[in-house]
């Protein structure tokens, strides 16, 4: 599958909901996942919950600016991820304060727009830097 924005998030986008503006942090920040082949991109999945595959604690990306349709922000290290899993991409998502079935599942990003993916877990950290033009554009 290639990288790719999440149909059900863009249409809230189009549609001006607020559950989709990536503004905030903390709770209401956009964060990263790493997923493993357990985890197949569906265009109907929108939530969190969706995801299978899940290794290492979920990364806020912190500073996140919005230029001309680019979004860019703060590259993110997972620290001592459990050896023994092949992350293939990378989940944004949107998180708030409710339960990960609120939290709405932004863009597929895999090796096509990843460098270092996939990526062999071996207890160290994995960093992701994002492209010098930014993580993704609309």
């Amino acid at each position: 599958m290639a990288s790719a924005l999440y149909p059900k998030w863009k249409q809230q986008l189009i549609a001006g909901d607020s559950t989709a503006a990536l503004t905030g942090s903390g709770t209401t920040g956009l964060y990263c996942a790493m997923v493993t082949s357990s985890y197949t991109y569906s265009s109907a999945h929108q939530y969190y919950s969706s995801l299978a595959g899940v290794t290492g604690t979920d990364q806020e990306i912190t500073s996140v600016t919005y230029t001309s349709g680019t979004v860019d922000g703060n590259d993110v290290t997972y620290t001592s991820v459990t050896s023994g899993s092949t992350v293939n991409a990378l989940v944004l998502y949107r998180k708030n304060a409710g339960a990960n079935t609120t939290w709405e599942l932004v863009g597929y990003l895999d090796s096509a727009n990843v460098t270092g993916l996939p990526a062999t877990t071996n207890g160290g950290n994995i960093t992701v830097t994002w492209d010098a033009a930014g993580i993704f554009t609309l």
